[in-house]
C-alpha cells in the first residue's frame, strides 16, 4: 500500500509486508471475530473434530469469493453496493443492504458483549462499562485516525490471533483423530448438525467481508492515486497477483485460526461432555478447569484483540454499503466533515450494537444465530456478485476467468444447499 503524504505526493511503503498484505489480510483476520470464535468453539464442543473438514473444504471457496470481491472493487472503482446501485434494481439493493445492516448490528453487539466478558474474566469489573469503552474506542479510531495509520493498526491487531495457536500448547491433542476429522468428511441427519454447518459457513463466508474487501480495494486505489483496472487494464496483471496473494494468505490465516479453536474446544470441552457453548468468553472460561488459567487468559486476550479488529470492519462495511446505496460521499480516507453521513452510519451501527447489550435481548446468544443469518444472507449477495463478474459493462476487459466463476458459483450453490437443508430440517 502506498500512502499519500501531506503535500499530496506519495511515500514509499514502510515495508514489503505492509505493501503486499492489506485488505485480504485484514478481512481474513476479522473473519475470526468473537462471534466466529463462539461458533467454532460450539462446533468443537458439540462435535469434537467432526467438523474440522469444513475448514479445509471452505478454504478454496472463501478464497475465490473474496478474491472476486476484491477484483470487483479494484476493477470498477466502486464497492459492491455501488455497482448494484448502477446495474441492478433498487429493490434488490435496498433489500440486501437492509439485511446486511441487521446482521452487522447484531454481530457488533455480540462482539462487544463477548469482549466485555473477556476483559471481566481477566480483570473483573462491570461488563456494561467495558461495552461502552470498546464501542467508544472503535468509533473514535475509525472516524478520527488518519486512514494509513488506522489500517496499520488493523494489520498489527491480526497478531492477536496467534493466541489461539498458543492455547493448543496447553492441551492434549489426539492428532490422529484431528487428521480423520480434517480429511474425512462426516455428515449427520441431525438438524443441529446442519445448523452448525451453516453457522460455520456463515462466519467464514460472510456478506460483510465481501463489502469490506471490495471497498478497501477502492480505498487503496484512491490512496495510491491509481485508476480502476477497467480504465487502466495494463495494471491488471500486477494488481491481480497482489490481490490473489493477499487474499489467499489472509484466508489461510483465518482458517488455521478457526481450526485451532475447533481443536482446542474438542480436546478440552467435548471430551468432558461440555457441548453447549453460547459465547466466546464462555469458551475461554470453560478452559480453566481443563487447560489451566494461563490458557484461558490467552484465549480471552485473543477475543479482545480480534474484537477490536472486527468491529471496525463490521461497522465500516455497513457504512460503505449504506453510503453507496444512498450516493453519499464515502471513504475512511476522507475527513469526518467531508463524509458526515458515512461516518454517522459507522457510529450509529456501533452504537446500536452496543445498545443491544443494555437491553433484555441477549446478543451473546444471538451471535451464534447471527452466523446462521449471515450464511443465509450470503446467498443472494453471492449470486449478484457472480453475475457481475461476467458482465463486460461492469468489469470491462477484466472479467473474471470462467474457472474462477465456476468455483464461485459452486460456493454459492453449496451455501444455498446447506441453508436449504437447515431450514427444511428445522421446520419439517
Amino acid at each position: 500500500m502506498l500512502n499519500a503524504n501531506a503535500s499530496g505526493g506519495v511515500r514509499a511503503p514502510k515495508s514489503r509486508l505492509l505493501t503486499v498484505f492489506g485488505p485480504g489480510l485484514i478481512t481474513g483476520a476479522s473473519d475470526d471475530d468473537p462471534s466466529g470464535i463462539a461458533t467454532y468453539s460450539q462446533a468443537g464442543a458439540q462435535l469434537g473434530y467432526g467438523l474440522a473438514w469444513t475448514m479445509l473444504f471452505s478454504y478454496p471457496l472463501m478464497s475465490v469469493v473474496q478474491e472476486i470481491s476484491a477484483r470487483i472493487g479494484r476493477t470498477t472503482g466502486r464497492g459492491i453496493a455501488g455497482n448494484m446501485r448502477v446495474y441492478y434494481p433498487d429493490w434488490l439493493l435496498q433489500t440486501i443492504v437492509c439485511l446486511l445492516l441487521i446482521a452487522n448490528t447484531i454481530n457488533i453487539g455480540a462482539d462487544l458483549g463477548a469482549m466485555a466478558d473477556a476483559l471481566r474474566l481477566i480483570v473483573g469489573g462491570p461488563q456494561l462499562l467495558y461495552v461502552a469503552l470498546f464501542a467508544g474506542i472503535s468509533v473514535v479510531l475509525e472516524i478520527f485516525l488518519k486512514y494509513s495509520s488506522y489500517v496499520s493498526i488493523l494489520k498489527w491487531l491480526t497478531v492477536s490471533l496467534f493466541a489461539y495457536f498458543g492455547t493448543i500448547l496447553f492441551v492434549h491433542v489426539p492428532w490422529a483423530e484431528v487428521a480423520r476429522g480434517l480429511f474425512i468428511p462426516t455428515l449427520s441427519p441431525d438438524p443441529q448438525f446442519w445448523t452448525t454447518v451453516v453457522a460455520i459457513f456463515g462466519t467464514t463466508i460472510s456478506p460483510y467481508l465481501f463489502f469490506w474487501q471490495a471497498s478497501q480495494e477502492v480505498e487503496e486505489e484512491k490512496a495510491s492515486r491509481r485508476k480502476p483496472l477497467k480504465k487502466a487494464p495494463r495494471r491488471s496483471t500486477h494488481a491481480i497477483k497482489r490481490i490473489r496473494l493477499d487474499t489467499y494468505v489472509g484466508m489461510a490465516f483465518s482458517n488455521l485460526v478457526a481450526l485451532a479453536i475447533i481443536i482446542t474446544a474438542g480436546a478440552t470441552l467435548h471430551v468432558r461432555g461440555i457441548t453447549d457453548i453460547t459465547s466466546s468468553s464462555q469458551a475461554a472460561e470453560a478452559l480453566k478447569p481443563v487447560a489451566g488459567q494461563f490458557a484461558s487468559m490467552i484465549f480471552a486476550l485473543g477475543i479482545i484483540g480480534t474484537g477490536l479488529l472486527a468491529i471496525p470492519v463490521l461497522a465500516g462495511s455497513a457504512g460503505y454499503a449504506l453510503g453507496e446505496a444512498r450516493k453519499w460521499p464515502i471513504g475512511l480516507e476522507r475527513k469526518p466533515l467531508q463524509a458526515k453521513a458515512f461516518y454517522a452510519a459507522i457510529a450509529l451501527a456501533t452504537l446500536l450494537g452496543a445498545c443491544l447489550d443494555f437491553t433484555p435481548v441477549n446478543p451473546i446468544k444471538a451471535l451464534y444465530w447471527s452466523a446462521v443469518v449471515n450464511g443465509v444472507v450470503a446467498v443472494p449477495v453471492m449470486v449478484v456478485m457472480m453475475l457481475m463478474t461476467a458482465r463486460r459493462d461492469v468489469m470491462g476487459n477484466a472479467v473474471v476467468p470462467l474457472a474462477m466463476r465456476l468455483v464461485g458459483w459452486a460456493a454459492t450453490g453449496i451455501m444455498a444447499l446447506a441453508a436449504a437443508v437447515m431450514i427444511f430440517q428445522l421446520f419439517y
